[in-house]
């Protein structure tokens, strides 16, 4: 076999290790660090599949590789992050659930929810252009995003940066709400328009092109704010202009 075969593979084993590296920060409280390499996995995720187009170098054992990666680098990493800080946040806390540490366990759905998504991905052969369900990527980014909020100050080059951001995801209600909601995305039915570009077209791509416009405009005024903002953009497009998107 030619070693193109297995560039691929090697990608893909990458993000495995950096979903490893996440979970082993979180679990010794480094929460940004952790994040960090969530964002790193996302990296090799995409290059994984590229590659895989380029060099075309499918396999089988590559797509369950890939399916087992994303498992833990965008399911279980993200899950354990947010069981962690609820967990701090419901120290001390006067509602009963938080006080009897019931409502962190709510972030196991994270992992539960990613494992049906990545199955059902893998069957579903109407998902070869556009989602059906959140992809998990996304979903791992929105969560690995919380800890840059609340614990990393904005750059240099941040216009505004406003804490509302900070204050939002500093309630643990708010943050119990987002977990259930977006694990629910991952195996809900509605269709969630890919980042895939076939063609640089304006014709097909209206959409693509609306988000990353926007995204520009959001990650200048916004900084590290911005990227949970970007997320629920992608959601609330997607959601609003269902017509739009074919399977």
């Amino acid at each position: 076999m030619k070693i193109k075969q297995y560039i691929p593979n090697a990608l893909t084993t990458m993000n495995l290790l950096c979903g490893l590296i996440s979970l082993t920060l979180t679990f010794r409280g480094n929460y940004p660090g952790a994040s960090l390499f969530i964002f790193i996995a996302a990296v090799f995720d995409f290059l994984d599949g590229n590659a895989a187009r380029i060099l075309k170098a499918y396999s089988e054992l590559g797509k369950q590789l890939d399916s087992l990666a994303d498992m833990v680098s965008f399911g279980v990493a993200p899950g354990i992050m947010m069981y962690q800080l609820l967990s701090n946040d419901c120290a001390g806390s006067c509602n009963a659930l938080e006080r009897m540490h019931i409502t962190p366990w709510l972030a196991m759905l994270i992992p539960v929810c990613s494992a049906l998504r990545l199955a059902k991905f893998n069957i579903d052969l109407r998902q070869e252009v556009n989602f059906i369900g959140m992809p998990t990527p996304a979903i791992a980014i929105f969560f690995a995003s919380v800890p840059l909020v609340l614990f990393v100050q904005p750059g240099l080059f941040s216009l505004i940066h406003l804490d509302f951001m900070a204050v939002f995801f500093a309630n643990t209600r708010i943050l119990t709400i987002l977990v259930v909601f977006f694990s629910y995305l991952l195996i809900s039915d509605f269709r969630i328009f890919s980042m895939k570009f076939k063609s640089l077209g304006w014709q097909g791509n209206q959409l693509r092109y609306v988000l990353l416009i926007c995204s520009v405009i959001l990650l200048i005024l916004f900084f590290l704010s911005a990227i949970p903002m970007i997320i629920m953009l992608y959601v609330v497009i997607s959601i609003f202009f269902q017509n739009y998107i074919t399977d």
